[in-house]
């Protein structure tokens, strides 16, 4: 009996241990549909989807999670993925020493938040790819972003060194890190003097930021930063100032004149790596240009300057000719390399095939204002712009050479990020009704674009979050209810449609319910980070605040009980707002509607 006993106890350790063996980690993201996430699925990287189940297997084998965030136009994520991912030694130590975590910004933008602000903090930077070391308890202990092979091994490395050798003070470091908020939600009354002082202290900070000699702001590298730009032009439509209406049409006319807006396919490229608007990052997004196109057409009225509402409407061409999807809706970006990952290939051009597209009168007028006569600033050459103003002889014949160049590269293939976001959508339609109000022959393609948000992105009591390869999404955020509401509500307002005021109302009612409480804002319905928490106020980013768009919207509605959380929301003080008024504009934008 005794040996029967023993051979059972034994029979049941070994199941145990069988069971507890992990199995092999294999890349699960091939046929995954987020074009970003799918061109990893070859890598030999085991890389796993950001979700419970990954981080639920970090705990129970105690490793850290890599997680390492990107999205498809990223030049530098392509860069990396070439040299490090597929790097078969390097993906060995990925698999054998962490659960590796590939996550796609734009499917995941309160995890991409929640990172990129812990990279600022540790690192004093943050950008993409960002590649995260995180604990299986959820925080953060380590990032890195774009890193050479051999450092990205080395740092790799010593990290799964360290860990082994001592994880519990590995933890505690970064339970350090990462600290909870000190003091709950503060409140501050809301009236017109508080407004008054917001708007003041983001003036003051405004002229700390400016460049007056090259319009925008920073000295290092320049980024459209519509939020800040949107909230300077309403302050100047209300008390006009002959100075900022400087600052402000510099900038306007160096972001459509350079090297930020591709003057031959349309649209406005992501930033500049450079202060003078010359050096471009070569993807466009769908989110900027259709900031930007509400932004210049708002400017036209302004500053009453008709070329801002060529350029507003430009951008919304370059939308529908570029970025329309044929089944509605519209593509996230297009990509910044080519097939070959050569950098800004579709939009540099040798000299030699301008000179034999253009005849002589063209080509002299875009030798001069090409600066085709100076050294290639680019490695496969020109990027034609506006580097020295034309005159009226030159503005014809130009228009002429960059409809050629434009022929010439139509049938190129464009590499592009055909997911269809929610968010982004609303962002759209904003857009087009913006446009539809300034030329009624937008109306059509801002009707098309409410009826696929409405058909394809809107559920019975919500949203997707995307929709790729013929798949629909879930994980809807914040931004996605607070962009689309507030594109449903532009859209009923031009259009007259009052059953998109109606599914505004729906989404908005959804969004306060999931999203905020009295412990202030949540991007995510559910965050796995452990250092995600409520906060009082969100600050802009290359996007609107989304919890001060969804404030605004919800002014506008015309249902009280919306309209009463609002005004509460808006009393939530944060002492970083105080501190940082100008990343905040959308709440003080949010906050004018309130008291005025």
């Amino acid at each position: 009996m005794a040996q029967q006993l023993v051979a059972w106890i034994f029979l049941l350790l070994s199941v145990g241990a069988a069971q507890a063996e992990p199995t092999k980690l294999e890349n699960r993201l091939a046929s995954h549909p987020s074009p970003y996430l799918a061109l990893h699925g070859a890598d030999p990287v085991a890389w796993q989807a950001w979700n419970a189940d990954t981080v639920a297997r970090a705990k129970r084998e105690n490793k850290l999670l890599f997680v390492s965030v990107g999205y498809y136009a990223c030049h530098w994520c392509h860069v990396m993925q070439r040299e490090s991912y597929k790097n078969a030694e390097i993906a060995e130590l990925l698999n054998r020493e962490f659960i590796p975590v590939k996550v796609d910004r734009e499917l995941h933008t309160g995890l991409d938040d929640a990172l990129q602000e812990f990279s600022s903090r540790l690192l004093k930077i943050s950008g993409w790819p960002l590649n995260a070391f995180v604990t299986p308890e959820g925080y953060p202990a380590y990032v890195v972003l774009y890193a050479p092979p051999e450092d990205f091994r080395k740092l790799s490395a010593r990290l799964a060194e360290r860990w082994k050798a001592d994880s519990t003070g590995v933890k505690k470091l970064a339970q350090e890190a990462n600290p909870p908020p000190t003091q709950e939600i503060q409140r501050q009354a809301l009236n017109a003097a508080q407004l008054a002082r917001w708007e003041n202290a983001f003036l003051q900070q405004m002229r700390g930021e400016q460049d007056d000699l090259r319009g925008g702001f920073g000295e290092v590298s320049k980024f459209p930063m519509a939020p800040q730009l949107s909230l300077a032009l309403e302050l100047q439509a209300a008390r006009p100032d002959a100075k900022l209406e400087g600052f402000l049409r510099l900038s306007f006319d160096q972001m459509a004149e350079r090297g930020l807006r591709d003057h031959v396919n349309g649209g406005f490229f992501r930033y500049t790596t450079d202060p003078g608007w010359e050096t471009p990052h070569f993807e466009k997004m769908l989110y900027d240009n259709a900031q930007l196109a509400v932004l210049y057409l708002r400017a036209a009225q302004v500053l009453k300057e008709p070329r801002y509402r060529a350029e507003g409407l430009a951008a919304v061409d370059f939308m529908l000719g570029v970025l329309a999807a044929p089944e509605g809706g519209f593509y996230a970006s297009t990509s910044a390399v080519d097939d070959a990952g050569r950098e800004g290939a579709h939009y540099l051009w040798d000299s030699g095939a301008i000179r034999r597209l253009l005849n002589a009168a063209e080509y002299a007028a875009a030798r001069r204002v090409w600066k085709l006569d100076m050294a290639a600033p680019f490695e496969l050459g020109y990027l034609p712009a506006e580097w020295a103003t034309p005159n009226k002889t030159e503005k014809p014949l130009l228009r002429s050479a960059l409809g050629k160049l434009e022929r010439a590269r139509r049938n190129q293939p464009l590499a592009k990020d055909d997911k269809r976001n929610a968010g982004l959508n609303g962002l759209a339609l904003s857009a087009l009704a913006a446009a539809m109000r300034a030329e009624p022959r937008y109306r059509k393609a801002a009707a098309d674009t409410y009826r696929f948000v409405r058909t394809q992105m809107m559920t019975a009591d919500g949203l997707y979050k995307s929709m790729a390869k013929g798949r629909k999404l879930a994980g809807a955020e914040l931004e996605d209810y607070a962009y689309v509401a507030r594109g449903l509500l532009d859209y009923a307002e031009a259009a007259g449609v009052e059953e998109a005021r109606r599914d505004a109302l729906r989404l908005a009612q959804a969004a306060w319910k999931q999203f905020a409480d009295a412990q202030g804002w949540r991007r995510e319905k559910q965050a796995l980070l452990a250092t995600v928490r409520p906060e009082a106020v969100l600050e802009d980013g290359p996007v609107a605040s989304p919890s001060a768009v969804l404030i605004h919207a919800s002014l506008r509605l015309g249902d009280a009980g919306l309209a009463a959380r609002a005004r509460e929301a808006l009393q939530w003080y944060s002492p970083a707002m105080g501190r940082d008024p100008f990343s905040y504009p959308s709440q003080v934008l949010a906050y004018r509607q309130a008291v005025k």
